[in-house]
């Protein structure tokens, strides 16, 4: 044996040595994370035994205990029973050992099944040295982000193949230890050596000794503060709750989160690989199972519940095709997401994304026929696109898919032969389908004519599990109380839309007159063709379709009237609508409007000017807050938010806030973020910020100035008037 086997043993316990590390690294980020939620979740199990009477213990033994005696004596819940151990019950007057044996195993019956079933939640607005501990360690796992998972997951196949390997290797490594090895030890030293040089030549082509020596850094990084994890954790909860889940080892049901699907189908599913090498963002486990679904079932509805992250769900399936090799896809969706679209794909994917809208879309359309990526058009705009040939696009995925439930209409048509000339499809709703047979079995038909022609009234009829099994095949929902039962209660969407041209119109006309207050409101200026507007009426039919109530704030009054003129009309017409609420109307007169808004059995509507009901107010009616224009103070935003997401909250509250592209919205919105973040995330904790917002001042009126000067400079307005807030 030569320099060359030394060498490659070397090179192959170096590398042992880094994933081995990284193991340990995480392995060490994730006891932190252990250790401080342990205090908490001890606590509020304490809780929940304080809270559960000790009668309840009979339950546990059908009845055969006698506890009148246990309750006269003052242990009158099963946390006091548990705290009082064998001695004290053996001193209560007739209750024996036997009895004082029997209560405790019960009572730790109960303790063990709180302990399986209690949810830790994080109050961001109230942080306590526990829960800030908790963050902090969770931060370091968010933080290191999906490329350190990949990192510890390569690192455990790689240890497991190295390990065994570099033993066998081990005489290879000077001429002695060869020379005094047995015949078999030399071959299988030889065999080994050759295997190592492999799988080192293999890591560092794929450049996994950088990716491990990276996530070694970011799992060792730390928070850099506790304000910065606490305000990452505002930002991203989802994730945080998530991976709480996992640490903590209470995933959502199992049967749940995978929509009921028949055992069959979901073991198909399961043995489905998913592809990261090409995603950004991490999966929750029910949306890992739906990117499984897609892909293994080829042509298929997803309708999962509103915010549970479809969209998440779609870009992973894309993510997978690509790193197989497919090249092109199409995104069709309504104009009111497309920007959404194209920056979700941004964002959280390493994907191209072309836009094929607007008067340039057929010059788009011939470039991304040409260098591939995701298209992401509009129903409309897809109707004057060629049909692809068969295989060309690996992936059509077409958003808020009931809008093609019609056969006869144009734009279905047009998704229809899309979709027969694509190998996969994926339609996404969020409006549950159950209960409308016959639109369904349209949708249905375009992906599956076999299931279709097999989906009778009768299944509909015949209850909810006869229809999943129908549909299996082809559908997938879950609900929201399936699967968020350790998710955060708060979720926050920034809906960018591209303003239309009457939108543009309105808005430069504004910037010419200098006026501040009437650039923010421009998007409603001219209601019939406002793609804000037009989003606004999505959310709140969906809302409603879902049995949802919502509250939608604006500054202004008159783009509170304009969406309740907006809401009275079409599809959201029998939703009942509530307000406005504004600040000219008496305080006890407000909280009567807001016990109405309760009081409506089912979906309904309250317009709210967001200074008059973002204090003193209890919304929690609501789980659907839309904010029309971003604030100028961060803080207002938050107050009126945590009108609806409060104490007495039951369901996760989803917040849309409309932000326009390109104009006044987006220089409010990167201005404040890095100005105020921070301050105003520590000021929001202090008693002096929560009982005077106005504390935290952001310099209103030179703000106003510097946007309006800037976006005259923007669009060349040389003459144009000179600021004026009014």
């Amino acid at each position: 044996m030569g320099r060359g086997e030394r060498d490659t043993i070397a090179r192959g316990a170096v590398l042992h040595e880094a994933a081995q590390a990284v193991a340990g690294d995480h392995r060490r980020a994730v006891e932190a994370v252990r250790a401080a939620l342990k205090p908490i979740s001890d606590a509020a199990v304490t809780r929940e035994l304080d809270a559960i009477p000790v009668a309840r213990l009979q339950d546990v033994t059908e009845g055969r205990l006698r506890l009148g005696n246990v309750e006269k004596n003052g242990l009158g819940t099963v946390g006091r029973v548990l705290e009082a151990g064998p001695y004290r019950l053996r001193q209560i007057p007739g209750v024996g050992q036997r009895t004082v044996d029997q209560i405790l195993a019960a009572a730790r019956r109960l303790s063990e099944a709180v302990h399986e079933t209690v949810a830790v939640h994080i109050d961001v607005d109230r942080p306590e040295p526990s829960t800030t501990a908790l963050v902090m360690a969770l931060h370091v796992l968010v933080e290191a982000g999906p490329d350190a998972r990949r990192a510890v997951d390569r690192a455990a196949a790689l240890s497991e193949r190295l390990g065994p390997l570099l033993t066998d290797a081990r005489p290879a490594a000077g001429r002695v230890r060869m020379l005094l090895a047995g015949r078999q030890k030399r071959a299988g030293a030889v065999t080994a050596v050759a295997e190592i040089r492999s799988l080192v030549d293999e890591a560092e082509q794929a450049g996994l000794p950088e990716l491990l020596a990276q996530a070694s850094v970011d799992l060792l990084r730390g928070s850099s503060s506790d304000i910065a994890a606490w305000v990452d954790f505002e930002l991203r909860s989802a994730e945080y709750y998530s991976l709480l889940a996992e640490i903590a080892g209470r995933p959502p049901d199992t049967a749940a989160a995978e929509g009921f699907l028949p055992e069959e189908i979901a073991e198909r599913v399961r043995t489905q690989q998913l592809d990261d090498s090409h995603r950004r963002v991490s999966l929750r486990g029910y949306q890992a199972f739906g990117a499984r679904f897609v892909l293994a079932q080829r042509k298929v509805i997803l309708g999962d519940e509103m915010g549970l992250g479809k969209t998440i769900q779609a870009i992973a399936v894309l993510a997978h095709l690509a790193a197989e090799g497919q090249s092109h896809f199409m995104v069709v969706c309504p104009a009111s997401v497309l920007v959404n679209w194209t920056r979700e794909i941004e964002a959280r994917s390493a994907l191209r994304v072309t836009v094929l809208h607007g008067p340039d879309r057929h010059y788009a359309f011939a470039d991304w026929k040409g260098r591939g990526g995701v298209g992401v058009t509009t129903f409309d705009a897809l109707r004057g696109f060629p049909a692809p040939g068969g295989g060309e696009v690996g992936l059509l995925v077409v958003d808020e898919a009931h809008s093609v439930k019609n056969p006869k209409t144009k734009r279905s048509q047009s998704v229809a032969l899309w979709t027969e000339r694509c190998e996969r499809t994926l339609f996404m709703t969020g409006t549950p389908m159950e209960n409308r047979v016959a639109e369904f079995r349209n949708l249905v038909q375009m992906l599956d004519g076999g299931v279709a022609d097999s989906l009778g009234e009768r299944d509909a009829l015949a209850g909810s599990v006869a229809f999943r099994k129908a549909v299996a095949p082809v559908y997938l929902r879950r609900n929201q109380e399936d699967v968020l039962t350790e998710l955060p209660s708060l979720q926050q969407t920034d809906e960018w839309e591209q303003l239309s041209a009457s939108d543009e119109e309105a808005y430069r006309e504004a910037v010419r007159a200098g006026n501040f207050m009437a650039m923010r409101r421009a998007a409603y200026l001219r209601p019939e063709k406002s793609a804000k507007l037009d989003r606004l009426r999505e959310i709140v039919q969906e809302a409603a379709e879902n049995g949802q109530k919502t509250v939608v704030f604006s500054h202004f009054k008159d783009v509170l009237g304009v969406v309740k003129a907006a809401l009275a009309v079409g599809p959201t017409a029998g939703t009942p609508m509530l307000g406005p609420l504004t600040g000219s109307i008496p305080a006890g007169r407000r909280q009567q409007i807001v016990d109405d808004f309760a009081g409506v059995s089912g979906p309904a509507v309250l317009l709210a000017q967001i200074q008059a009901a973002g204090v003193g107010l209890n919304m929690q009616a609501a789980s659907v807050v839309i904010i029309c224009e971003p604030q100028i103070k961060p803080t207002i935003e938050h107050q009126a938010v945590a009108r609806a997401h409060r104490m007495g909250q039951v369901r996760p509250v989803h917040v849309h806030r409309l932000l326009a592209t390109g104009g006044v919205d987006e220089r409010m919105v990167k201005m404040l973020e890095k100005k105020t973040r921070l301050f105003d995330a520590y000021a929001r904790r202090s008693a002096v910020a929560e009982a005077t917002p106005d504390a935290v001042d952001v310099s209103d009126t030179e703000l106003a100035r510097r946007i309006v000067e800037e976006e005259q400079a923007r669009l060349g307005m040389t003459n144009a008037r000179p600021p004026t807030s009014g």
